[in-house]
């Protein structure tokens, strides 16, 4: 009987029962009891979160940047296939059910380097105008731009500690993630911001309700007050509808 089923999941059928394999995208191993381990294995799930985060922005906020940075991911991940299967270089321990063989290079190292470099990008050079510079704002910008760098960091260390890569496919999937953020940032800093006024124009755009805050220092700040302003107004007016008694 075949028991090939897909290439996500397989089903086995031993001795009248079924055995389900886990889908291979997800799965993640550890040496069984090693706290380190399992550490570096929940962290490798990153991309997987950052890739959630992406979708709930674009869905909530539909800023242009925003879009041009995922799509920036997207094309690092294809970058990243395309690398894999022209060197061809195995991965230091068979897995059977990884959906790649090939390690070199490291797709979490490139995905987790590319997304910190451009977030460091950006808070350097596209909020440098932000005016607030208060301790506060200084020091959720250092913040975040670690916490980034960091997690990037530890991903690649987990991947090598894992087995899931050797140091050098680790080491060129981050430089290679670092350029490619690199020439990323620019295309969208030097080539497409300048369209995005013309972009949010469009028809299409108008009834996906995508917009463009480039030109807006402190979204957030500008949101809070722009919400707060709305709601004291509407609340004059349905206070002026009510009828006296």
């Amino acid at each position: 009987m075949d028991s090939t089923i897909s290439p996500v999941s397989e089903v086995f059928i031993n001795n009248g029962e079924i055995e389900w394999q886990p889908l291979a995208l997800t799965l993640v191993e550890y040496p069984k009891g090693d706290l380190i381990g399992k550490f570096f294995a929940l962290t490798s799930l990153a991309p997987f979160g950052i890739g959630a985060g992406f979708v709930t922005l674009i869905l909530f906020r539909r800023d242009l940047h925003t879009i041009a940075f995922f799509i920036g991911t997207l094309i690092n991940e294809a970058l990243n296939i395309v690398l894999k299967h022209l060197i061809c270089e195995s991965r230091p321990l068979a897995r059977g059910h990884l959906y790649n063989e090939y390690g070199m290079p490291s797709s979490h190292a490139q995905f987790t380097w590319f997304f910190s470099i451009y977030v460091l990008y950006f808070f350097i050079i596209r909020l440098h105008h932000i005016n607030n510079n208060s301790i506060i704002s200084a020091v959720w910008r250092v913040v975040i731009v670690g916490s980034c760098l960091a997690l990037a960091l530890i991903v690649s260390i987990g991947r090598v500690y894992l087995h899931y890569h050797t140091t050098a496919q680790v080491v060129v999937g981050g430089i290679i993630g670092f350029m490619f953020a690199t020439i990323w940032f620019t295309v969208v800093h030097r080539v497409l911001t300048p369209y995005f006024p013309q972009l949010v124009s469009l028809k299409l755009c108008e009834m996906l309700m995508i917009r463009d805050t480039t030109l807006i220092p402190n979204v957030l700040w500008f949101e809070y007050t722009t919400s707060r302003q709305e709601a004291r107004t509407r609340g004059r007016k349905m206070a002026a509808l009510k009828p006296t008694q």
